[in-house]
């Protein structure tokens, strides 16, 4: 056990409803593995400070990103064209796979240098990530704030995700709800998140009726009951 994991909450799977879950487990990695993977995986990623559309307006994203796949992936108005994963990236996601049972064929990291980076709320749910996708995301470095809501409703829910930690969303999570990373006022080290998820095809490609996506696939094999994405 690494120093300070006893203080770590257990890891926990919740049931949000709609066929929507959260599975947290803050010990995936262990501190000294965890600790060298930050290290190697800012040294290898090609690093980029990109403008978004939000709103219709372009700006900076508050963060760094770097991304690894074979097809290229579009959301915000920004398409990220396909680029070969580091030899670190390749076996986290190796690892990853394993102990999911899914498959994934592209990853977003995202570098929070300090506590003013930030994501906002927003939602997985580009076609290409067909329905029900499921997202894998690793942390590293500090812990920061991941904040939750209902699409529906303003009602927020936070989590504390950890260096070392898995978090998968699944189900209807990405239709039903919208996450974020919100900026902090406390001095917070960096944190390197990674979102391992699977494109069906390139910036179009769209779902037929009938075809299994391979998050429906996944919930089926845990015997998750879908809710259809509205």
């Amino acid at each position: 056990m690494s120093p300070g994991s006893a203080d770590l909450p257990q890891p926990k799977d919740l049931d949000l409803g709609g066929g929507s879950w959260l599975r947290y487990e803050p010990r995936w990695l262990d501190g000294p593995d965890a600790r060298a993977l930050f290290v190697d995986l800012e040294q290898a990623l090609e690093w980029e400070l990109r403008p978004i559309v939000v709103f219709g307006r372009e700006v900076l994203q508050p963060r760094l990103i770097g991304w690894a796949g074979a097809v290229a992936y579009r959301y915000s108005g920004q398409e990220l064209p396909p680029r070969m994963a580091p030899p670190a990236l390749t076996e986290l996601q190796a690892r990853v796979e394993a102990h999911t049972g899914a498959r994934f064929n592209h990853v977003v990291a995202n570098l929070y240098r300090d506590g003013q980076d930030h994501v906002s709320m927003h939602a997985d749910a580009e076609p290409e990530l067909g329905r029900c996708p499921l997202i894998a995301s690793v942390s590293l470095g500090a812990t920061r704030a991941f904040v939750f809501q209902r699409k529906r409703n303003r009602r927020r829910r936070t989590m504390k995700l950890h260096g070392g930690s898995l978090l998968e969303m699944g189900g209807g999570f990405q239709h039903q709800f919208r996450h974020s990373v919100p900026r902090s006022s406390r001095a917070v080290e960096p944190r390197l998140n990674l979102t391992f998820r699977y494109l069906h095809g390139p910036p179009g490609w769209r779902q037929s009726t009938g075809e299994l996506s391979e998050g429906e696939r996944v919930a089926a094999a845990r015997g998750v009951v879908l809710r259809p994405p509205r």
